[in-house]
């Protein structure tokens, strides 16, 4: 519970159902694209798809105002993941984009085995079939 707490505070994702990104999330989906795993902070989300990953940028103070970021597997080139240490809350996962400089950042709830789980998904997705 204090988990859920914290990371609520501090904005970690947690793995959530698809649905629970919102209507402008299902709406972004092509007819047919399949979600592997998604993520949810307290206002912003992202999941990855069987060919893409869908972030959604919450703006404002009421938040109904998004941005739907899509970032196709193909124009990765590179991620990582941070572990949480001891003293840390949080795991993060990396993802650079070719003619991106800096990378794209997701937060995870340490212990939760969210970012490793992200991870996997999309170390199959951008080494192909």
């Amino acid at each position: 519970m204090l988990g859920r707490l914290l990371g609520a505070i501090t904005g970690d994702a947690g793995q959530v159902e698809p649905k629970d990104l919102g209507p402008r999330f299902l709406e972004a989906l092509l007819p047919g694209e399949q979600v592997l795993a998604a993520f949810r902070t307290v206002r912003d989300g992202f999941a990855l798809t069987d060919w893409r990953i869908i972030l959604l940028d919450r703006q404002g103070v009421t938040g109904s105002k998004t941005e739907v970021v899509s970032i196709p597997y193909k124009a990765i080139y590179r991620f990582s993941v941070e572990a949480g240490g001891t003293a840390d809350l949080d795991e993060e996962l990396k993802v650079w984009e070719r003619g991106g400089a800096e990378p794209t950042a997701f937060s995870f709830r340490r212990g939760t085995g969210a970012a490793m789980a992200a991870q996997r998904v999309l170390a199959e997705r951008v080494r192909g079939p």
